[in-house]
């Protein structure tokens, strides 16, 4: 029996950190933000249906991001278009990664390989009832906001932004199964090892 954890966390909460712990853990991850840089690279599968309906999207053979943004600047109702032709190969290739891997799993010796899939959207998307357990990675909104603005990648509007399409992190806390905080590492770690024990523990006793 292969168990299923979806990961996710608002923006700032330090998801891609506790990813990478639960990878050191031995718990194969697949990310969603990867799987759609895969997408929009030359000869990706995103490419050509966006080539199809939004043309000007298109840079060197690839879609480029910047595009995509100036589109829906211009019309806010291209991004419901966008996310039809994206969010299906996001979840094709997500259920790719869980077949594959649960095909190479079934000869370990471990009675109940964990697989986390790591999804911003979790619970915007509905992707939550396709898990055995979801995880929320969360941090105090001022480390949050600090995180966020010390990339120096967006201005504190464009956070607040974010932050409104986002579902609340109150709500995703209320919602998940497990709550990782992460204003250290090594607390973290700690509880990404507590989240693994308990979850194997209960599948001995299931």
């Amino acid at each position: 029996m292969t168990i299923l954890i979806g990961l996710t966390g608002s923006i700032g909460m330090g998801k891609s950190t506790t990813a990478r712990l639960f990878n050191e853990e031995g718990c194969p991850v697949w990310d969603a933000d990867a799987a759609v840089h895969r997408l929009y690279a030359p000869g990706g599968a995103a490419v050509a249906p966006m080539a199809a309906t939004f043309p000007e999207a298109i840079e060197d053979g690839a879609i480029s991001r910047a595009r995509l943004k100036a589109i829906m600047s211009r019309d806010p109702s291209a991004l419901a278009q966008i996310e039809s032709i994206v969010h299906p190969l996001v979840a094709r290739d997500r259920a790719d990664f869980v077949h594959n891997h649960r095909k190479n799993l079934t000869e370990l010796t471990d009675p109940a390989p964990i697989l986390v899939l790591d999804i911003p959207l979790l619970f915007e998307t509905g992707a939550d009832r396709g898990m055995d357990y979801t995880v929320v990675v969360s941090a105090p909104p001022e480390v949050q906001r600090a995180r966020v603005l010390e990339r120096g990648t967006m201005t504190p509007e464009q956070f607040e932004n974010i932050l409104e399409k986002q579902i609340p992190d109150a709500e995703k806390r209320a919602r998940a199964d497990y709550v990782i905080e992460t204003e250290t590492l090594e607390s973290a770690r700690q509880q990404v090892q507590s989240v693994l024990r308990d979850i194997r523990q209960r599948a001995a006793h299931a």
